[in-house]
């Protein structure tokens, strides 16, 4: 949010110490003095906002501004996702995907075949509306098979992030692409090459190997299927059919975009009736809508259940994830008070000249901004736009450019943590406290960015002597 009237006087160094301050004390509230989250964020995004010196008539405004912000994403997609999470769940549907995924790949591989139908869902879709549709397979398989939810989610979840950091059409590399007029496929050519191994080292093995080391339960936030359910389950193609049914919505939307960004459908196609249509239903909140009452009448008015049953089973459903939303929106509030308070401006004209090699210059300005402020699309378009002219004028191939996209994507992603609102999201769906979610989810997201970065730069290095 941009306070009108107002300028920060603040210098990075004081504002950079206000931030670290700030997530310290939130860490202490929440681990040590066992404050609940969504209190101590609160307490916490107030505090943060006096001592950067944001105007006291702004600052309700601007906390509620990040709030509602992050809302307005999540709020949608975790409660239309929980209710058709529920339905699959309780018909019996999930276990029928686990037991399909199981006799396929055997019961050693189920984290693998999870994960790998996560890398395929998450090529369209964006990480959190991937990561709610395929709860419940991993709460089913984690159930049937045992050893905690780490060693089924983490892989899951890893991929939709790697999918979602690395590769066109997701906003985080096309928006770096526009910046440095990167050619599209070749940043697909380079995101495929670097997710693919960086998914299997960071997300599938280090998911195996922290899996044995915390067996956590399986949450019941998506309740269980009866044991009446579980005896006449769906058919197996029904249940494919309906989690397949947004993430084609989705993908039309993502595709009918990308086509519009890129100049391949002239100005009077984008503005028929049927465009605009067409890209309204594949939203992430309108399709999962459409698939939640096509959930609601296939297995359940089909299948003979009344209507006020349905309707307790979709109510049931709220209960669980209203912490989730609350908590993951607070999260968003104390992001939005960091930016708002100018520390990213402030720290990205302190890193505009650092004086190294550009491609670990991108790499290490986009990790510091997204460590400073949160937010990845923030801190990725920052950078982007700060090192855009040195790209344009080094004399880059196409290739050392797409090289260089993946660079930035890769910091954007480092060190998820308390400022994060999916820090909080993953969190809470697994069931894990915060000290929990530091061991796992930030650890595995920084291995993805540092490892992604790797990969990036060894491509540019192949691409130079090619080149």
């Amino acid at each position: 949010m941009v306070i009108e009237g107002w300028t920060q006087t603040l210098g990075a160094g004081p504002l950079l110490l206000i931030a670290a301050a700030s997530i310290v004390a939130l860490l202490f509230l929440i681990i040590k003095l066992r404050m609940h989250a969504l209190v101590a964020l609160i307490v916490i995004s107030l505090a943060t906002a006096f001592a950067t010196g944001i105007p006291a008539n702004q600052v309700v405004p601007v906390l509620i501004n990040g709030f509602g912000t992050t809302l307005g994403t999540v709020a949608l997609l975790v409660g239309l996702g929980a209710m058709l999470g529920r339905i699959v769940e309780t018909s019996g549907g999930a276990k029928v995907l686990a037991d399909y995924l199981i006799g396929v790949f055997g019961e050693k591989r189920a984290p693998f075949a999870l994960g790998l139908a996560s890398l395929i869902f998450g090529f369209p879709i964006f990480f959190d509306a991937g990561l709610v549709v395929m709860l419940p397979v991993v709460f089913a398989v984690a159930h049937r098979l045992g050893g905690g939810v780490l060693r089924y989610g983490l892989p899951a979840a890893g991929a939709f992030s790697v999918m979602h950091i690395f590769l066109p059409p997701h906003p985080g590399p096309v928006s770096a692409a526009a910046f440095f007029d990167a050619n599209i496929g070749l940043v697909l050519i380079a995101g495929l090459i670097t997710a693919i191994p960086t998914w299997y080292v960071t997300a599938y093995l280090f998911g195996l190997w922290t899996g044995k080391k915390l067996v956590l339960p399986v949450p019941e936030i998506l309740g269980h299927a009866s044991a009446e359910a579980e005896s006449h389950p769906p058919r197996f193609r029904t249940i494919i059919g309906l989690l397949l049914l947004p993430l084609v919505l989705i993908f039309i939307n993502t595709g009918l975009n990308t086509l519009a960004s890129s100049g391949a459908l002239s100005e009077e196609v984008k503005g028929e009736q049927w465009f605009q249509v067409l890209r309204t239903i594949g939203e992430t909140p309108v399709a999962l809508l459409i698939a939640v009452l096509v959930a609601v009448f296939v297995l359940g008015t089909r299948r003979g259940k009344d209507a006020g049953a349905i309707e307790k089973l979709l109510e049931s459903s709220l209960g669980p994830v209203c912490s989730v939303i609350l908590i993951t929106g607070a999260g968003g509030m104390f992001g939005g008070v960091l930016r708002s308070s100018g520390i990213g401006a402030a720290l990205a004209d302190v890193l505009g000249n650092l004086g190294i090699p550009l491609i670990l210059a991108g790499f290490l300005i986009s990790a510091i901004l997204r460590i400073a402020q949160g937010s990845a699309t923030v801190a990725l378009t920052t950078t982007a736009g700060l090192i855009a002219p040195a790209v344009a004028t080094a004399g880059l191939t196409g290739m050392q450019v797409a090289a260089l996209v993946i660079a930035v994507a890769a910091g954007s992603v480092v060190v998820s943590h308390v400022n994060d609102s999916g820090f909080w999201l993953v969190g809470r769906f697994f069931g894990m406290d915060v000290k929990t979610t530091l061991r796992t989810w930030t650890v595995m997201e920084t291995l993805i960015g540092v490892m992604g970065f790797a990969i990036a730069a060894v491509l540019f290095l192949l691409a130079g002597v090619a080149g």
